[in-house]
């Protein structure tokens, strides 16, 4: 679920929060058609590299995420003023773009470049208007967890210049949590305010951050003392610092966190331990909010990249769980289980055999046996792709910080230049949350041919501007996805009857989104309602339920794009395959899906359907 963690927690809240860039020194457009020898689609992506480039530098957390040291010491400005700079700033590119190129002399991929463009832009232009309507922090993407996280595991320090980048870094940490805080604030003052689990984790997380040294004399160290003193001994190995400058360094580390970190989220938890009382114990959805309708369609338009209706999206929804019922019925029959489907999903929730120990060991095996089943599908890639991506992937656990048990798995990308590998990350706290039966198929969705494969091979194109290759679209990079889990099938994975039951129960719990997102937003569900539904159509372990129903609560529409993408794309194979018949090519067809970058679905459509009259015209 890449998306609900990097796109969503620095995206959602930073990116188009930043003040407009100054472009005094940037070529003007109206310089670069002075060049006749350009064609309009060279024009206009000289002109996407410029903008994207000024989009970059309002970002100095985004430049870091993409392994670059552009504003090393900075963090975004997360006010109000400055998201209005922002999209004060993309209205006019967008009025640049369509005063100063002609779409009918455009190619078709620099056509589909334009398009996105705008579509991103509109997309945030609509969502001015539920400012208010968002939880600004919550258990599932608060950016309190995330700009640690950040500095832990992205701010790379090669240097004592890095650390001391470092250090100024934690100072704005601090200012982007107050800016934040008095957004929530805001927010409740209208009445918006996530329900009381949300405080509860957000407390939880925030007492993970700082407790212990240097705040108190225990003898553990809260995560970010951790890591810089652990940096900073790195570059004394490395023969980068003397031990005077180490020392200097730790001190001013220690300084900035007593003196800006630890006040900035101390005057977070004091207030969110003030409104608590304010939130709901019964927790519902954003239905209720004033004008919580139309936040809700809006959010069902972003994370879908289409107009479907709530209304709509949970029919497909109950029609898709019906149809997984009667497959899962059919492998519960080839195993030979005599019971009901009720008995069966007891039988795989209870018994052992389908889970690790909760030991280290058992933890370290779920790792390792993920690592395997990845090196399988890795060897059968050929077989079905053209384009392959450079960068490596890793898998490790989900760092104790920030750890919930029953959490989803999830992918952080690595960097365009592939220094820094994709992370598939596990949540190992609870090991009944995390069953054997179902780990091929995440593995498959979070590493390759899922979410590494086709964010890799977005980031390392060549061939679409730079904006292209990290744009996010939910639907389009959750329905791949889990499309991949479908697709490892074909490719040999699955040879357990067990392992398939459980790549149905991963599609299962896609379907059952589409019926409980919408029962919540839309049609008054409160959380145990939800809750009972998903516990009657899966065997997903009861955390795992709690913290997925938790998650679509806050974070309305989102876990409808994996299955409406999904559906798609499969759409779309299928019409290829109809009318393309022996000319049909599985490689060259998810060649054209995955090689132009994440895409709205309306774009992914054209896109395959130019593929197909090529195809056609020969």
């Amino acid at each position: 679920m890449y998306k609900s963690l990097i796109a969503m927690a620095v995206a959602g809240v930073l990116a188009g929060c930043n003040p407009a860039p100054d472009t005094s020194s940037t070529t003007p457009v109206n310089a670069v058609a002075e060049q006749p020898q350009q064609s309009e689609t060279e024009r206009l992506n000289q002109w996407f590299e410029a903008k994207y480039e000024e989009q970059l530098q309002q970002s100095p957390l985004q430049m870091t995420f993409l392994g670059r040291k552009d504003k090393y010491d900075q963090v975004d400005d997360t006010s109000i003023a400055a998201e209005d700079e922002q999209m004060a700033w993309l209205a006019a590119t967008v009025a640049e773009l369509k005063s100063s190129f002609d779409y009918a002399k455009l190619d078709v991929e620099a056509q589909t470049s334009y398009d996105v463009w705008v579509y991103q832009y509109e997309q945030a232009k609509e969502g001015v208007a539920f400012r208010k309507n968002g939880y600004v922090f919550t258990q599932m993407q608060g950016i309190h967890a995330m700009l640690p996280q950040i500095m832990i595991n992205f701010h790379k320090v090669d240097t004592a210049e890095d650390m001391q980048a470092y250090v100024k870094r934690i100072e704005g940490i601090s200012r982007a949590i107050t800016q934040l805080l008095q957004r929530a604030q805001a927010n409740a003052e209208h009445d918006v305010r996530p329900p009381r689990f949300a405080y509860d984790g957000v407390l939880q997380q925030i007492n993970n951050l700082i407790t212990g040294a240097p705040f108190t004399e225990a003898e553990q160290d809260i995560p970010l003392w951790s890591d810089a003193k652990g940096k900073i001994d790195a570059l004394v190995k490395a023969d980068k610092l003397t031990d005077e400058q180490a020392k200097q360094l730790e001190t001013e580390t220690k300084t900035a966190l007593q003196s800006h970190f630890l006040p900035a989220y101390n005057a977070l938890k004091q207030w969110l331990e003030q409104d608590i009382s304010n939130s709901e114990e019964i927790a519902t959805g954003v239905g209720k909010q004033k004008d919580g309708t139309a936040y809700y369609n809006y959010r069902l338009k972003v994370s879908t990249t289409t107009d479907l209706t709530a209304e709509q999206i949970h029919q497909i929804g109950l029609d898709e769980v019906e149809r997984l019922t009667k497959e899962m019925i059919a492998i519960k029959e080839q195993v030979g289980f005599k019971g009901d489907l009720a008995a069966f999903f007891k039988f795989i929730k209870d018994d052992d055999q389908f889970y690790y120990p909760e030991t280290d060991e058992g933890r370290e095996g779920y790792l390792e046996d993920s690592r395997q089943y990845l090196a399988f599908i890795n060897e059968q890639l050929p077989k079905y792709f053209g384009i392959l991506p450079k960068a490596d992937l890793i898998v490790k656990r989900v760092e104790p910080f920030r750890e919930q048990p029953g959490a989803a798995q999830h992918y952080f990308p690595g960097t365009p230049d592939g220094a820094r590998p994709g992370i598939y990350y596990a949540h190992l706290s609870d090991m009944r949350s995390m069953p054997k039966n179902e780990m091929e198929a995440i593995a498959y969705h979070e590493g390759s041919p899922g979410h590494h494969m086709q964010i890799s091979i977005a980031q390392e194109l060549t061939t679409v501007p730079t904006f292209r290759t990290q744009a996010g679209f939910t639907a389009y990079s959750e329905g791949w996805a889990l499309y991949s889990e479908l697709l490892a099938k074909e490719m040999g994975a699955y040879q357990n009857p067990y392992s398939d039951f459980g790549r149905l129960i991963t599609e299962m719990w896609r379907a059952v989104r589409l019926v409980v997102d919408t029962g919540l937003h839309s049609k008054g569900w409160n959380e145990q309602q939800a809750i009972d539904y998903f516990m009657e159509k899966t065997p997903i372990a009861q955390g795992a339920v709690i913290s997925e129903v938790r998650r679509y609560i806050v974070w309305p529409g989102q876990a409808t794009a994996y299955k409406i993408g999904m559906i798609k794309i499969l759409e779309l194979r299928s019409k290829a395959q109809a009318e393309l018949g022996d000319k049909f090519d599985i490689r060259a067809f998810h060649d054209t899906v995955l090689g132009g970058g994440a895409l709205p679905l309306s774009v992914l459509e054209k896109r395959v359907n130019n593929w197909i009259n090529s195809v056609k015209a020969g």
